[in-house]
C-alpha cells in the first residue's frame, strides 16, 4: 500500500536515453507520468518477469503525439531506498516490470483551490473572460470572452472539428436558438426539464438548488468526521443527489436535518423549477417559444434530411456547435454554471441494439478511470480499467462498443486540449438520476477547485427523441434497410375488430389513435399487448394528449412473415461537450507559477503562466524588440511587417509587444497569455537577418534566420517538431532576462514528474 510521495525526474525526453531516479521510503513506485500510470510493488532483490503494453507518452507540458511511444526497462539497486530506471525512446511498445494495480485514494484538489484566486485574477486581468455588462454591474450567469479567450475558444472548436467531425466523418449543421413550444413539448422538456429548488421558510428570497445544497452539506460532514462508515454513507448520498425526486429529497433532508445554510431556519419542500427561458414569437406573441436548452433537438429535427444526404447509410453522425440557454437557479463559480453557454454535440445514429463500432479496436485497450454505478452506491473510489474490460464486466451497459469508443475518444480529446489526464474520470449516471431520454449515460469529469466538474455527457438516448417527434408530427423518420436474403419475422398488427372498438370508445380521438397504433413498430405493439394481457389499460399519446384504451378492447395479432426489407427508428449515442466548462478546466489545469525570484519584494506579483498546448494558445507567437533602440531602428517596422505577412500566409496569429517595459517583464506578461514562442529582435537582427526564438515552458532560446522563423514556429505548434529538436538545428542563446523569468524551469519542463497522490487511478 502507498505510504509516501514519489517524484520522478528524467533527462530531456527528446534525447535518445535518459535516467530516472526515484526516491521513496516505501516499495511502491510510480515510474512515469503518462496516459497510463504504471505502478510497481517489488522486493529489491527479486527476479522479475516483464510484459509488454502500449501507451501514449505525455510530458507535463507537451503531448508528443498519438504516434509517439516509449519503452523502458528497470533494474533495482539497494541504495538507501533510491532506485534507478533507464529510459529509451522506441516505437509502439512499453516494457514494464511486474505491473500491479494499486488502489489509490481520491486525488486532492487542494492545488486548484489554493490557485483559484490567482487563476481568476489572471483570466480577468488579461480579459480571457469577465462578467457580461460589467460596467452596469452585470447579471449572474452571463460572461463575455475577450480577445485571448475568444481566440482560445476558436482553437478549441477547430481541434474539436478535426478530432471528431473530420476523423469520424460527421455531418455538421447549424440550427436556430429559438424553438417552438410544440417541439420541446414533444421532446419532454416542457414537462421534465427541471431542477428542484428549496427556500428558507422564513425568508423566501433565499433559495438554493436542492441537489447542490445536499451535496455541499454532505461534503462538510465528510470533512468534519473521522468515522469511515459515516464518510462512506455521505459519499453515497452525494453520488445519489442528482437522482432524488421531490419525495426523496424531503426524506433525505429530514433524515440529516438539513437547514438553511445562513440562518439555520427550516427549508420549504422542494419545488420543480423549469430551466427553459420562454420567449414570444412574432409581434403579438401569438406563438410561444423557448430559447433552446440543448442543441440536440435541432439535430433531431433535421436528421431526416441529413439521412437523405448520406444516402440512407447507417450508422452516421451529425455534429452541431451553438449557444444554449438554461435559467439556472443559482448560477455561480464562473464558467461552471452559466445561463448562456456553448455546446458541441454529436448525435450518432445506429440500428437499435447494433452497438458495434468499426474503429473500436483502436481504443479497446485504453485504460481510463471509470466511476461505475455499483462503485458509487458502495461509496468506493473509482478505478482504472480498459474499455474492453469495462464492456466484458458490464460496467458499460449492453456491451456497447459505441459508448466505449466515444468515452475513449473524449478522453483523448480532453488531454489534447490541456486537461491533466490524471484528473479526468468518467462517472456513470445512477438509474435514478438519468435524464428522461437516456437509458445509459456517462459524464466526463475533471478535478477542479470546485471538486469534480462535469464537462462532457455521453448518453445512450435510444430511439426516444425520434419516436417522440415522429408521433407528434406524423412524419416517417424510420430507416428502411434492404436485406441480402429474406428473413422471417414476427409481424404484429392491430386487429380490425380492435381498431373498430377503439374508434367507438375514443370517438373524435379514435381515428388519430388508431393511426398512431398502426404506425407503431412491432415491438412496441407487443409491449402494449403484454399490458393488456395483464389486465392493464393501454395508454397512447397523440398530439400531446394521452388516451386510455381498456384492456378488453385492445387486441393484436402476430404472424410469421418473410421480408426482404426491414424498417426501424435509429437509436442515438450522444456525446455533448460543455465548451465553457472545458475552458475553465483548461485554465485551472495549465496554470503554473515560476519559482520565486529570491531578490524580489515580498508582495511582488507571482510569475504565473498558462502552460497551454501550443494549438490551444490564443496566439502562437509574440514579437518583442529587445529595447527602445531596436524599436526606433529604421528597419524594425519592415522586419515586423514581413514576419507578420509570412505568418498570415500560414494562418498563424500572433502579437507585437513594443511597449516600454523591460524585456523580462514583457516575456512574463506574454507567458501569462500562454503564448508558446517569443521572437526577440535586437540590433544584430538588422545586420545578420536573424532573431531569437524563446520557448515559453523551458525559457530556452535559439537563434534563427528571419526567413526560417514562420515555418519553424508553425512546425513547433503543430507538433511535427519539438523545441529540443530545433535546438539541435540552431545555435542556443544565453539571455539573462529570459533565464531570470525561468529560474529552474528548464529542468522541470524537460522532466517527466509524477506525484502518485495526484492520480485518481494510478494503478493501471
Amino acid at each position: 500500500m502507498l505510504d509516501c510521495l514519489k517524484t520522478i525526474s528524467a533527462s530531456p525526453i527528446a534525447s535518445t536515453t535518459g535516467i530516472i531516479r526515484t526516491t521513496t521510503s516505501g516499495r511502491t513506485r510510480n515510474i512515469v507520468r503518462s496516459v497510463f500510470s504504471f505502478s510497481f510493488t517489488t522486493p529489491i532483490a527479486a527476479i522479475i518477469p516483464t510484459r509488454t503494453t502500449s501507451c501514449i507518452l505525455f510530458n507535463r507540458s507537451k503531448h508528443f503525439g498519438s504516434c509517439s511511444y516509449f519503452s523502458f526497462s528497470s533494474s533495482w539497486y539497494p541504495l538507501k531506498n533510491t532506485y534507478n530506471t533507464n529510459i529509451s525512446i522506441s516505437a509502439l511498445t512499453t516494457t514494464t516490470t511486474n505491473p500491479t494495480t494499486i488502489k489509490m485514494a481520491a486525488p486532492s484538489n487542494k492545488k486548484y483551490v489554493d490557485a483559484r484566486p490567482d487563476v481568476e485574477g489572471l483570466t480577468k486581468r488579461r480579459f480571457f473572460f469577465r462578467q457580461a455588462s460589467d460596467i452596469y454591474g452585470g447579471a449572474a450567469g452571463f460572461f463575455a470572452y475577450g480577445p485571448p479567450g475568444c481566440a482560445m475558444k476558436n482553437n478549441l472548436f477547430a481541434l474539436w472539428r478535426q478530432h471528431f467531425v473530420v476523423e469520424e466523418d460527421l455531418m455538421e449543421i447549424e440550427d436556430t436558438c429559438i424553438m417552438q413550444e410544440r417541439v420541446l413539448k414533444a421532446s419532454g422538456h416542457v414537462e421534465k426539464f427541471s431542477d428542484f429548488v428549496v427556500k428558507d421558510s422564513l425568508n423566501p428570497e433565499k433559495f438554493w438548488r436542492a441537489d447542490k445544497l445536499l451535496e455541499e452539506e454532505m461534503e462538510k460532514r465528510i470533512a468534519g468526521t473521522q468515522d469511515e462508515n459515516l464518510k462512506k454513507e455521505y459519499k453515497v448520498v452525494i453520488n445519489s443527489a442528482d437522482g432524488f425526486d421531490a419525495k426523496g429529497l424531503v426524506e433525505v433532508f429530514e433524515k440529516y436535518q438539513i437547514r438553511a445554510p445562513e440562518s439555520g431556519n427550516p427549508l420549504t419542500e422542494p419545488v420543480a423549477f423549469n430551466l427553459m427561458f420562454p420567449t414570444p414569437i412574432g409581434p403579438v406573441g401569438g406563438e410561444k417559444g423557448f430559447l433552446r436548452p440543448e442543441t440536440a433537438q435541432g439535430t433531431f429535427l433535421n436528421y431526416k434530411f441529413c439521412k437523405e444526404q448520406n444516402g440512407e447509410r447507417m450508422p452516421f453522425g451529425i455534429a452541431q456547435i451553438g449557444k444554449v440557454f438554461r435559467n439556472e437557479i443559482a448560477p455561480r463559480a464562473g464558467l461552471t454554471r452559466m445561463r448562456e453557454f456553448q455546446q458541441a454535440e454529436i448525435e450518432w445514429f445506429i440500428k437499435p441494439g447494433a452497438y458495434d463500432h468499426p474503429k473500436y479496436c483502436e481504443i479497446k485497450d485504453l485504460k481510463i478511470c471509470l466511476f461505475g454505478e455499483a462503485v458509487q452506491l458502495a461509496g468506493e473510489e473509482p478505478k482504472a480499467v480498459s474499455i474492453q474490460e469495462a464492456l466484458d464486466t458490464g460496467i458499460i451497459r449492453d456491451a456497447n462498443q459505441t459508448m466505449g469508443y466515444f468515452i475513449a475518444r473524449t478522453f483523448l480529446f480532453l488531454v489534447k486540449i490541456g486537461c491533466n489526464p490524471e484528473h479526468i474520470r468518467f462517472r456513470q449516471h445512477l438509474k435514478t438520476e438519468m435524464a428522461h431520454y437516456a437509458c445509459d449515460c456517462w459524464d466526463a469529469e475533471t478535478l477542479t477547485s470546485y471538486g469534480w466538474l462535469e464537462i462532457v455527457g455521453i448518453a445512450n438516448r435510444s430511439c426516444y427523441d425520434l419516436n417522440a417527434h415522429a408521433n407528434a408530427t406524423k412524419q416517417d423518420l424510420k430507416v428502411r434497410e434492404t436485406l441480402q436474403d429474406p428473413v422471417e419475422v414476427d409481424k404484429t398488427e392491430l386487429t380490425k375488430e380492435s381498431a373498430k372498438l377503439i374508434m367507438q370508445h375514443l370517438k373524435k380521438a379514435g381515428k388519430p389513435t388508431k393511426e398512431a397504433l398502426e404506425a407503431m413498430d412491432y415491438e412496441s405493439l407487443r409491449a402494449l399487448q403484454a399490458k393488456a394481457d395483464a389486465g392493464e389499460a393501454v395508454s397512447v399519446t397523440v398530439a400531446d394528449e394521452t388516451h386510455e384504451i381498456p384492456a378488453e378492447k385492445f387486441k393484436t395479432t402476430t404472424k410469421k412473415e418473410k421480408v426482404t426489407t426491414i424498417s426501424y427508428t435509429p437509436g442515438v449515442i450522444e456525446p455533448a461537450f460543455g465548451i465553457d466548462r472545458m475552458m475553465f478546466s483548461v485554465f485551472e489545469h495549465t496554470y503554473q507559477e515560476r519559482p520565486a525570484d529570491p531578490n524580489a519584494a515580498a508582495d511582488a506579483q507571482k510569475r504565473a503562466y498558462l502552460r497551454l498546448p501550443a494549438n490551444m494558445a490564443p496566439y502562437k507567437y509574440t514579437i518583442l524588440p529587445v529595447d527602445n533602440k531596436v524599436k526606433r531602428h529604421d528597419r524594425f517596422a519592415s522586419v515586423v511587417k514581413q514576419l507578420k505577412k509570412d505568418f498570415a500566409v500560414l494562418n498563424c496569429a500572433g502579437t507585437l509587444d513594443d511597449t516600454g517595459a523591460t524585456i523580462g517583464k514583457r516575456y512574463a506578461r506574454n507567458d501569462e497569455l500562454g503564448i508558446p514562442f517569443a521572437i526577440t529582435i535586437d540590433l544584430d537582427t538588422f545586420e545578420l537577418n536573424a532573431a531569437t526564438v524563446r520557448e515559453r515552458d523551458s525559457c530556452g532560446q535559439i537563434r534563427v534566420p528571419l526567413n526560417d522563423i514562420p515555418g519553424l514556429i508553425c512546425k513547433l505548434f503543430e507538433g511535427s517538431l519539438t523545441f529540443a529538436q530545433a535546438q539541435k538545428s540552431y545555435s542556443a542563446v544565453e539571455n539573462q532576462a529570459s533565464q531570470l523569468v525561468g529560474i529552474a524551469v528548464h529542468r522541470e519542463a524537460l522532466s517527466v514528474s509524477v506525484k502518485s497522490d495526484r492520480s485518481c487511478c494510478a494503478g493501471l
